[in-house]
């Protein structure tokens, strides 16, 4: 099912700046049950994320309301889509603007599945990604640097490929956030000037302390990643995944991603 502005619908006006500028916020959202996961969280980002572009953030109940509506009995996805609404040409935000809001349900992609919780395989990518700090940390709609690094490769065996900044610093992957344990501190990159802060990354930090693990947030080099004992990959979909394979390199697998996946699910709304 997809609503769009809560009615049953497929259809946008071909005039909405989500379409023609890509502005606007989205966030996808793994339900049980009927029920979207670890919600708190996620709304806070949300609202977060619309604050950062001016953008109105719908009331929460309406919204977790609408999360429920499209989500089946089962494990399931929820993307909630925010746009600045429809709009006449031209970058300047209109005033008094009505938003835009999707809300679809979706079915878990394959490698969301439990069966398929083991290692993944991934790639360096060759695509660098621009350093914005105005746009940092948001999940926003413009989002064709991630589609051009994805499009680098069709081997199905590879499911993520790591993104560098144009200064050759670690972001994440196409789809994730980068975490690693060296020394028995959990790493992960600064995120102040590129990339996506996502809800599993801020979720893992949390848990962190609780495994007795320090953690480190800062700029690293590429380089950085190959002397860990694991490197893993993160987000809502997938909560934490160890790679085992990255490009021809094999990367060793410590346990850190078996046990910090426990303690993301520890703490609950």
């Amino acid at each position: 099912m997809i609503l769009v502005n809560g009615q049953p619908s497929d259809r946008v006006d071909a005039l909405d700046r989500g379409l023609a500028y890509g502005d606007g916020v989205f966030r996808t959202v793994r339900t049980a049950a009927g029920a979207p996961l670890w919600w708190r969280d996620q709304y806070a980002k949300l609202a977060c994320d619309c604050a950062a572009l001016a953008l109105g953030c719908p009331d929460e109940a309406v919204l977790r309301d609408e999360v429920g509506r499209v989500a089946g009995e089962g494990a399931a996805l929820a993307k909630i889509i925010l746009t600045r609404g429809a709009g006449m040409r031209g970058y300047a935000p209109p005033s008094g603007q009505t938003a835009t809001r999707i809300v679809m349900g979706l079915p878990l992609p394959a490698h969301a599945h439990p069966e398929s919780a083991d290692g993944i395989a991934a790639r360096w990518c060759t695509l660098r990604l621009a350093r914005q700090p105005r746009l940092a940390g948001i999940k926003h709609l413009s989002r064709l640097e991630n589609v051009l690094a994805r499009a680098e490769w069709d081997d199905p065996a590879i499911l993520e490929g790591i993104l560098c900044d144009t200064d050759g610093m670690l972001i994440g992957g196409v789809m994730s956030n980068l975490l690693w344990v060296a020394q028995g501190i959990l790493h992960t990159p600064d995120l102040s000037a590129s990339g996506v802060a996502g809800v599993t990354r801020t979720r893992v930090l949390r848990a962190a302390p609780r495994l007795g693990l320090d953690t480190r947030i800062d700029r690293f080099p590429a380089a950085a990643i190959l002397a860990a004992e694991e490197v893993m990959i993160c987000n809502s979909i997938l909560g934490v995944r160890p790679i085992v394979r990255l490009d021809h390199a094999h990367c060793p697998s410590a346990g850190w991603s078996a046990r910090l996946n426990t303690a993301l699910h520890e703490e609950t709304d």
